[in-house]
């Protein structure tokens, strides 16, 4: 009965996150049916809903005091109260005229900080299915083999990788740190596990996906991503920065299943999480509760940070100064006119969506690196990079500032590389 059902709860989260139906001439997954629904046909709850959220996430740092934690703190929130007065002005129409252009306040607001802040609780509980009752667990045993050679992690941290890449990278994060101050990765490990795994989730992919427009494609999308990430990380784990750090750790993870086989060892550790689950009920109000609180924080700064970005990014040539420098890459691509959008995927840096926001009108080749790179470069300033400054893991900025270099040259090359493949198998276009 325990297998059955941990297989039945599995099926029901790759259902919701992996399998596209038609509803109303309209092809994509479940989820974003779902939260469709409640955006278009619930609109007055909807907006009350995002208003809520985004009011909790800009003034909570100030009721608890924790905006004064360290000067990032302050700067995250400030940007979380302009996101939130933001949506006032948009929804009350006091915000001047060149803000209410259509690729701007209402772009930003309706496709990104609505989407995201609902989107968000719902892939949520929608991940209860997939991290919550061994599914994770069982899959992760098999990807052990691979984790040491490929990524220079120990076996046991298969389960840290995928739980960052499908779950959040603030989850993520807050598991790769309590692991290494617990002394079982190495500064090394800890930095390839950072660095190299916490990047979005699932459903922030969808976000990507669907302003992208490529939602009609969201399996090769997904998919290919995946592997890019990976990909890439194992590059990045073999040379520097991150190839010089410490690799000692105080109490090194255990390589454990070698003296019995895969499934045996598979299966008890999946049986064992779902004997360690509260059950069902629980589970899902608990995630939804980190799905409003993770939302409270995105929300109001993806409208503040977009719409900083898009301002400098109309205004003011910051952006192409800083895409110099990822335009051999583009060149190296061999699509044309990719490095004319340099600037463009450099603000991803900034924040991961903004090339999402500036390149959505672009040809196919363009969008789809584009959107690749922005989630497989996994560093950006709005989210991963404080997360990560946050842990007790000794990085330095300028490492990070290399890293997201590396990683973004490497996924342009990989994604146009990938995008040739989609469009030849039929995949994509």
């Amino acid at each position: 009965m325990m297998l059955t059902h941990l297989f039945l709860y599995s099926l029901v989260g790759i259902a919701l996150f992996f399998i596209s139906i038609d509803i109303g001439g309209k092809e994509t997954i479940m989820l974003d049916h779902i939260a469709g629904f409640v955006i278009h046909q619930l609109r007055p709850f909807a907006l009350t809903a995002i208003m809520l959220i985004m009011a909790f996430g800009a003034f909570y740092p100030y009721i608890s005091g924790n905006y004064k934690n360290s000067i990032s703190e302050k700067i995250f929130s400030a940007f979380k109260v302009l996101g939130f007065i933001l949506a006032i002005l948009y929804l009350t129409g006091w915000a001047p005229a060149w803000a209410m252009t259509p690729d701007m306040l209402p772009f930003l607001f309706e496709k990104l900080a609505l989407s995201v802040g609902l989107l968000i609780p719902v892939g949520a509980v929608a991940l209860t299915f997939l991290l919550g009752f061994g599914f994770l667990e069982f899959v992760a045993v098999f990807m052990e083999r691979l984790m040491r050679p490929l990524f220079r992690t120990p076996g046991g941290s298969a389960i840290d990788a995928v739980a960052s890449f499908v779950g959040s990278y603030s989850i993520g994060l807050l598991i790769t740190d309590r692991v290494y101050r617990q002394g079982k990765y190495s500064l090394r490990e800890a930095m390839i596990v950072a660095t190299g795994f916490s990047t979005v989730s699932a459903t922030f992919m969808i976000i990507v996906a669907k302003t992208m427009n490529l939602m009609g494609a969201w399996n090769f999308f997904f998919w290919s991503t995946f592997l890019i990430t990976f990909l890439t990380t194992t590059i990045t784990a073999y040379i520097p920065p991150i190839s010089r750090l410490d690799n000692r750790a105080e109490n090194p993870l255990p390589e454990s299943g070698k003296d019995r086989s895969r499934l045996a060892h598979a299966k008890d550790l999946a049986i064992t999480q779902y004997r360690a689950n509260p059950g069902l009920l629980i589970s899902l109000w608990r995630n939804f509760k980190d799905g409003l609180k993770m939302s409270s924080v995105v929300a109001p700064s993806i409208l503040a940070i977009g719409f900083t970005g898009l301002i400098l990014s109309k205004y003011t040539p910051l952006f192409d100064w800083i895409g110099v420098v990822l335009k051999p890459a583009l060149l190296m691509t061999g699509l044309e006119g990719a490095s004319e959008h340099s600037g463009a995927i450099a603000s991803g840096l900034a924040e991961m969506f903004l090339p999402a926001i500036l390149l959505n009108e672009a040809d196919l080749s363009i969008r789809y690196i584009a959107a690749v790179t922005s989630i497989g470069s996994v560093l950006f300033l709005s989210g991963s990079v404080p997360c990560i400054l946050a842990t007790k893991i000794p990085v330095k900025f300028w490492q990070i500032l290399v890293i997201w270099f590396i990683r973004t040259v490497l996924c342009l090359i990989f994604a146009s590389i990938a995008f040739r493949i989609g469009v030849g198998a039929g995949w994509l276009g």
